[in-house]
Formats: structure tokens, sequence, C-alpha cells
């Protein structure tokens, strides 16, 4: 007989999230330790990764904050490390960690920035996944934050476009590679929600219309909690308004 999760709670499992400490990450983290799941919760900066800890601590769940820059194989290493001591398995992974830049048309990208964008939001990706992939246990959830810039072209975002194209590629494959370990992959394609990074695509961009955190961490759950034979491949989320 198959095994059901409780629809109400995810205790006993073990969740990691990259990029936790603001937005989608942020509200995603919340909604699984408000479902019980033990958390590993990491970002760059540590001040915030203090904070975010010291709040959902109240949940009474099992927490690890630990810093880490997904770019950074050697700081991958070193997380997965203090995982494999204090938790030894993960259910959960969330791959959230990623940036943006100003809008700039290719002949204006300075390459730099096109560096930087496509090390966070695919080699990071590439990175926490392999590792994490070595502890996962069957029936686990990999969900990666992947935005609808992920199969549409927004002008003047040609690092932003290209590295979630290239992420869903990868999402896709894992899938594959991944239905005989029994590991679900959901490619997790929001669109406009009220966060920081659109500090940086677009400062002027009408929030009143975006979706909530919040409301992206619901859906989230939601499909993580179906049971285990059966995946959300891609979990797209926009406004009612549609493209803003």
């Amino acid at each position: 007989m198959t095994q059901v999760r409780n629809a109400k709670s995810l205790r006993g499992e073990v969740a990691l999230v990259t990029g936790a400490t603001r937005g989608i990450g942020l509200a995603i983290s919340r909604a699984l330790a408000a479902a019980g799941c033990g958390l590993i919760i990491t970002g760059r900066n540590e001040a915030a990764l203090t904070r975010i800890s010291r709040e959902l601590n109240r949940q009474k769940i099992r927490l690890l904050a630990h810093p880490c820059d997904v770019r950074d194989p050697h700081s991958v290493d070193a997380l997965f490390r203090t995982v494999r001591r204090e938790f030894r398995q993960l259910d959960i992974l969330i791959n959230n960690a990623g940036i943006a830049h100003p809008n700039l048309t290719v002949d204006k990208l300075p390459f730099p920035m096109w560096k930087d964008v496509l090390a966070t939001n695919l080699d990071g990706m590439f990175l926490v996944t392999q590792a994490a992939l070595s502890i996962m246990k069957p029936g686990g959830t990999i969900v990666n934050n992947l935005s609808i810039a992920a199969n549409r072209v927004f002008a003047g975002s040609a690092a932003y476009n290209a590295s979630k194209h290239a992420a869903l590629g990868l999402t896709n494959t894992l899938r594959e590679e991944l239905r005989p370990r029994r590991i679900r992959v959901i490619g997790l394609l929001p669109g406009a929600a009220d966060t920081d990074i659109w500090k940086t695509l677009w400062p002027q961009a009408p929030r009143r219309k975006m979706m909530s955190p919040t409301t992206i961490a619901e859906a989230v759950i939601n499909a993580i909690l179906l049971p285990p034979d059966a995946t959300v491949e891609v979990l797209e989320i926009l406004p009612t308004a549609g493209r803003l």
C-alpha cells in the first residue's frame, strides 16, 4: 500500500532552503516550519540568517542556519559537511537562491554581471543539488524556483532569461534521471511576486498587482504534500492581472 503523508504535517522530515532570508525563500521556510518540518536555512547574509532563525525557532523544530554562497563549491561543501553531521538525511530541497540584474540590453550588459547571474542562478542550483543527492531519501522532493522567465523572454534581462531557461533544462533533466530513485522534481514558475528582486529588475513595478510570496509558498507546500506517487512537474502561478 502506498504511504500518504499527513495532509497537515511534514513533521519528521528535513528540508534545505537556499536564499532563505527573504522573499519566496523566506515564505517557504516559514510554511515548512509551520508544517513541523526540520529546516536547514542558508543565505549569504549571516545577520539575516540569525534574525530569521530566531523567528523560526518559535515553531519548536530542528533548525540549522548556515551561511552559504551557492556560487562557491567550497562553501557548498562546507554546508553539506555540517548537514550530514547534524541531520544525516534530506527529504526536501528548495533551490531558491537567485539574483537579477538591471534592465540592460545585450550590447550594454557587462560580462561580469552576466557571469554573476549565471553563477548564482544556474551553477548554484547545480552545486547544491549535486551535493544534496548523496543524502536525499527515496520519496524526497526537489523544488527549483525558476520564474516564468524560464519559458518567456523579457527584453533587457538577457542574463536572467538565459539563467532561468538553462535552469529549466537542468530541472527537466533531473526529473527524468531521478524517477528511478522516486525523487520528485518540481519546476516552480512564479509570475510577479512582491519581493526585493524588483528593486533591481524594475524599481517602479506596480507591486499592488503582484502576488504575495506567502501565496506561492502555500502552493509549494500543497505540491509537496501530494502522495509520493504524484508529481506537480511544473507549478506555474501568475497574478490574476497577468504579466505586468
